[in-house]
Order: structure tokens, then C-alpha cells, then sequence
């Protein structure tokens, strides 16, 4: 079993950053792909970035790409997510997942699917 939990939501004012960690317990993440995701009520969750085992490799949704760096921290069981510039249509709850497998290939890194194990998301709120 792997535990996440997510940190770092809030509210912060358009334009501004925001930094989630998701700090894993349990079994280690350490050969897992991570990724972050989002939802907002009536919507499915959306994929948002994602990371493999070592940090080699990232994925990233087009309305993110450039603005929110995801990175890990192996050593620290932690994955984060640094948003910046944020804007009002990012405001969602953001979840951190570990990935069944290692290096997914894109396909697979941006569906729920691919992912076993989830947080309890945090919320982030960007008022305009």
C-alpha cells in the first residue's frame, strides 16, 4: 500500500504561485511514475503533469505547459507541483497519484487509469 498526501493548496490571487508536495508513506514510490491532477464539481478529473521513476522525464497538459514544473524528490518520498502564474480556470482540487507503471509512455501517463494509488487532494483557489 502507498499513502499520499497532499500540501500546499490555498488561496492566491491571479498571477500568483502556489507549491502542492504530495509525501508518500507505505511502500516506496521510488520506481513509480507520479502525477498530479485536478477536478472541479460536474467535471471528470483531468490530468495536469506527471513524472517518472527517476525525474527524466515529464508530461504535461497543454493548459499547464510552461507554468506548473513538476519535479521529485526521491530521497523525501515527495513529488511537487509548482504552480505559477496562476489563473482563476486552475482553481480545482488537485490530487497526487502513483502510477502502476515506471516511464509510461504519454498515453497512459494522462489517464486516471494508469494510476493505483491517490491522495485526498487539496484545494486551490485563484481569485481573479
Amino acid at each position: 500500500q502507498v499513502q499520499l498526501v497532499e500540501s500546499g493548496g490555498g488561496l492566491v490571487q491571479a498571477g500568483g504561485s502556489l507549491r502542492l508536495s504530495c509525501a508518500a508513506s507505505g511502500r516506496t514510490i521510488s520506481g513509480r511514475a507520479m502525477g498530479w491532477f485536478r477536478q472541479v464539481p460536474g467535471k471528470e478529473r483531468e490530468f495536469v503533469a506527471g513524472i517518472n521513476w527517476s525525474g527524466g522525464r515529464t508530461y504535461y497538459a497543454d493548459s499547464v505547459k510552461g507554468r506548473f514544473p513538476v519535479s521529485r524528490d526521491n530521497a523525501k518520498s515527495t513529488v511537487y507541483l509548482q504552480m505559477n502564474s496562476l489563473k482563476p480556470e486552475d482553481t480545482a482540487v488537485y490530487y497526487c497519484a502513483a502510477c502502476k507503471g515506471s516511464t509510461p509512455p504519454w498515453t497512459s501517463a494522462t489517464g486516471a487509469d494508469a494510476y493505483d494509488y491517490w491522495g485526498q487532494g487539496t484545494q486551490v483557489t485563484v481569485s481573479s
